[in-house]
């Protein structure tokens, strides 16, 4: 074939599925092959040419050269605004449109954006990416999102949006070896829900899955990825797998021995593309078919859905056909784009307190803090155009009237080796002793807590780093990347200090006197402090009539992707910073500039206003003025708790919401600031709430008004949020959960009337006796207010639904689908599905209204034994109640051979009572059945 005739796939009126079948069937196997992984390779003879899926753009088109940054994406869930968040994705498409037409064929049009995934968890080191604690929040707000960056067109897409990370993704350490633990319920209402309102309404295109395995089956090999995002939900886009971790499935999981498997297991499953070592995945995909492991149509299969996407986006049909196919070069970082950053940056300002301190007048002011006159990016931002401090932001507005002092020490370093001082030599840029004291450098050291530190020179304004040759070099100008080898640790010896990189290789000395990573050899320094930060801005703040505060973090630092933060306080310098300032100047502000909640328990009770905003990008500077000054009133709304302290948490690695009693669902304790909490220097009256019903059935659908009226002298803001609670149910249900949240706009004395739907599917939950989900019968509250906590007006109706009949036991019951347990976790099982396996300690499972049968004669158990002679006791009532019988569970030789025991069961009389099985020694059940 000539590539210059025209084949049906290039006919532009032809039906799409006819045109993708067409193309596919058109490439030789190898073509198809070299068209699995991330970069498409050229297929000249039909015309088809190089495609990169993955741009990066989270919360603005990232490594590409510079573009319209807007603030993280935790900063964006700030704001409750879906009408915001779709002007948003329209940006980032626009200026991901702009570099595709710049070279289509290194910047692609998939956008790896939005993560989705659940912040159960304020020590999850990427809280800064995701949207919250809550499924319906992230839904609507990223829904809106990808309408945004996929538009409105019928036919053409003006870029693809892909959803992070499937599934059960929140924690990073070991993430790429881990398995995390998720039952029936657990799943389906909270971790798949984060997912499917942006595939089945915002109908996104694309698909990431994680790093982890949940339930022993690793996210790229999830067959859940084919039954529920394609089948189920009706995907019709493609799944990628995430960097490295098709082949992180031999490397890290050691889940299977060969890449060959790797790869076909992956494709099997539902990978359509492959990120992962080009050369090596494609020798992998050539292995699996010569082995059997993969046929030609898994191949065809995975490329009708990545063409299917690129021929929605325009790629195969003539420009003037696409809507989308020449945006204006001016567009890219435009002043429009500009001024939407600066509305993003303001909405995502949440005020967490004020004792009508704010909004502040012109006056003196002192400006204070390691973030005072900082722009943080992060690893998935993109490079702004210019960027705002706070403390420029603040200079402008007060004309010059502002002292400004980040409190940070500034210090020489001298070598107690041979006494000389430390200098940068201006040519090299290297930290070496020398024996001139007039050439000795100030470092300014910030300390960032658990053990982080950064040196920057005063003489250059560069971090300290270190180079490819292990030299410290004063010559980053941020402290940032994957290793961020700016940072620096410090260990106190003999009345000095001694040195370790950020990989925690000590610092030692050359025998010209450079400071490099030498071997094991560690040299020790003397400090002296040439000027005492917090002292200095005690000062500044003594001499002014207003302090603003600002602290937080550092994206690369402590808290990023492969670090989870050891605690959720700030930095205890910065704490202290706060308080010395607090004691000279009661009219202090603090500014949390962050990229995830913090415990701030003493600024709380004792500081009079407290602002929070995430990285906002380059307005930041300009929006915090704006706040803080009275120039824009602020109604942001935190969209994690925010908890007191890491007591309040479990650990980490519990992913079961319920029993951990996790996010403002389960937390039945007092938080520090409840999800969806933020203040407005006006003030909102609720009244008049109306329901179009007081009872439904499960099919029907309820609309719920309230009327909103702004009682202040200020036009503002308010968050109206709706929550629900079931009064009665078969199980443990949340507190209450978000149904409705609308961001409305008020003149002083205005009223507006807030309408929401809510239909009765709303209210169901996952009944694991019955495998789906279901509206019980009964009793429940509607919750109008402004926070979680703030519960203004409420409601009652009732709803005609189910009545959850007792558990029959006389079918196969599936471990998994217990009611309660006890030091037991999700495994994998090679027979099918999942099962249940016993941590040390009391281990038991329980189901709960069990129909027990005088019929019952015996009960068969599947399980398997990794270990000697186990028992498996089924109990009545209780782990110590009745025993009805005891199976005996010899060993099997391991976890992947199963074997069925059968038992005698005494059943005096047909009753209900709840079940328990009690582990006595190592056992993996699968599941049971009374006969």
């Amino acid at each position: 074939m000539n590539h210059t005739d025209t084949y049906l796939f290039q006919n532009p009126e032809a039906l799409l599925e006819d045109r993708v079948n067409h193309l596919v069937s058109l490439f030789t196997l190898e073509e198809k092959i070299n068209l699995m992984c991330q970069y498409q390779e050229e297929i000249p003879r039909l015309g088809v040419r190089k495609y990169k899926h993955g741009t990066e753009g989270a919360h603005g088109i990232a490594w590409l050269g510079k573009a319209t940054v807007f603030p993280q994406n935790i900063g964006l869930a700030c704001t409750w605004n879906e009408e915001l968040m779709k002007k948003v994705g329209s940006v980032i498409a626009d200026e991901a449109r702009i570099y595709y037409q710049q070279d289509p064929e290194k910047n692609g049009l998939t956008i790896w954006a939005p993560t989705v995934d659940m912040e159960r968890d304020p020590r999850w080191g990427r809280t800064e990416e995701a949207y919250g604690e809550d499924p319906y929040l992230t839904g609507r707000l990223t829904t809106e999102l990808i309408k945004g960056m996929q538009g409105d067109h019928p036919k053409y897409l003006k870029a693809a949006a892909t959803l992070k990370h499937f599934l059960g993704n929140n924690n990073e350490v070991d993430r790429g070896e881990c398995s995390v633990s998720i039952d029936p319920r657990n799943m389906r209402e909270y971790y798949l829900k984060a997912f499917e309102m942006q595939i089945k309404e915002g109908k996104a295109q694309s698909i990431m899955t994680a790093y982890n395995a949940v339930n022993g089956t690793l996210c790229n090999m999830n067959p859940e990825v084919n039954k529920i995002i394609k089948q189920e939900w009706g995907m019709d886009g493609f799944v990628v797998s995430d960097a490295g971790d098709v082949l992180g499935s031999v490397n890290e999981h050691h889940y299977v021995e060969s890449y060959a498997m790797a790869v076909a297991l992956s494709i099997k499953n539902g990978i359509d593309s492959i990120t992962d070592d080009q050369d090596i995945s494609l020798r992998a995909i050539r292995d699996a078919l010569e082995q059997g492991y993969l046929q030609e149509e898994d191949l065809d299969r995975a490329l009708r859905n990545t063409f299917r996407v690129r021929f929605r986006l325009g790629e195969f049909d003539p420009d003037e056909l696409n809507p989308y196919s020449n945006i204006p070069e001016e567009k890219l970082a435009s002043k429009e784009n500009a001024s939407l950053s600066l509305t993003a940056a303001r909405e995502g300002i949440v005020l967490l307190k004020n004792d009508s301190l704010l909004p502040l007048t012109k006056q003196k002011t002192a400006v204070l803090g390691p973030l005072a006159n900082e722009v943080y990016t992060d690893w998935y931002s993109g490079t702004p155009p210019y960027m705002i401090t706070p403390l420029a932001g603040i200079q402008q507005k007060l004309d010059g009237e502002v002292l400004y002092c980040d409190g940070s020490n500034r210090i020489k370093l001298r070598s107690k080796l041979n006494g000389q001082y430390i200098m940068v030599d201006p040519e090299t840029k290297r930290l070496v002793c020398n024996e001139a004291e007039a050439e000795t450098e100030t470092f300014i050291y910030t300390d960032w807590g658990w053990g982080n530190k950064t040196l920057r020179a005063e003489s250059n304004h560069l971090f300290v780093t270190i180079d490819d040759d292990g030299c410290l070099t004063a010559s980053a100008a941020e402290a940032k990347g994957w290793f961020v080898k700016e940072v620096f640790h410090t260990k106190t010896v003999n009345e000095g200090i001694q040195l370790f990189s950020w990989d925690q290789k000590p610092i030692s000395m050359d025998e010209i006197g450079s400071l490099l990573v030498q071997g094991n050899e560690c040299i020790d320094f003397s400090i002296e402090i040439v000027e005492n930060g917090i002292e200095t801005a005690v000062e500044a703040a003594k001499s002014a009539e207003t302090a603003i505060v600002f602290v937080g973090n550092n994206p690369f630092i402590n808290g990023k992707e492969c670090v989870d933060r050891e605690d959720i306080t700030l930095p205890p310098q910065q704490e202290t910073l706060i308080q010395e300032v607090m004691k000279v100047n009661p009219n202090t502000v603090v500014v949390m500039v962050g990229s995830y909640p913090f415990a701030v328990n003493w600024i709380q009770e004792h500081v009079p206003a407290v602002l929070y905003t995430s990285h906002a990008g380059q307005e930041l500077g300009r929006a915090v003025t704006d706040v803080v000054f009275g120039e824009y009133n602020p109604a942001g709304r935190v969209n994690m708790t925010w908890y007191s302290s890491i007591k309040q948490l479990p650990d980490l690695m519990d992913y079961d919401i319920i029993k951990g009693k996790r996010t403002y669902q389960y937390f039945d304790s007092k938080p520090l600031y409840p999800f969806g909490h933020g203040l407005s220097y006006t003030t909102f009256s609720y009244r008049d709430l109306q329901l179009t019903k007081e009872s439904m059935t499960k099919d029907e659908k309820l609309t719920v008004t309230v009327s909103i009226t702004n009682n202040g002298e200020r036009k503002g803001d308010e968050v109206v949020q709706l929550y629900v609670r079931a009064d009665r149910s078969r199980v443990k249900r949340a507190l209450k959960t978000l149904k409705g949240f609308k961001r409305i706009s008020l003149e002083p004395g205005e009223s507006k009337q807030v309408t929401f739907e809510l239909n009765a599917e709303d209210l169901a939950f996952w009944d694991v006796t019955q495998d789906r989900y279901c509206v019980e019968d009964g009793r429940y509250t509607i919750m109008i207010g402004s926070s979680s906590q703030t519960i203004i007006l409420e409601k009652k109706f009732t709803v005609a639904g189910e009545q959850i009949p007792p558990r029959s036991i006389s079918h196969r019951v599936n471990a998994i689908n217990y009611d309660d347990y006890q030091e037991v976790f999700l495994a994998e099982c090679t027979e099918g599905g999942h099962s249940i396996r016993n941590k040390d300690g009391e281990s038991w499972i329980t189901f709960h209204e069990v129909e027990l049968s005088k019929h019952y004669k015996t009960i068969k158990i599947r399980a398997a034994n990794g270990g000697q002679q186990a028992e498996l006791e089924v109990r009545r009532d209780s782990v110590t109640g009745p025993l009805l019988c005891a199976c005996t569970i010899p060993p099997t030789g391991g976890y992947q051979a199963w074997t069925t025991v059968e038992e005698k069961i005494a059943v005096e009389q047909d009753s209900i009572h709840d079940l328990y099985l009690v582990f006595k020694g190592e056992i993996q059940l699968a599941w049971m059945v009374a006969e």
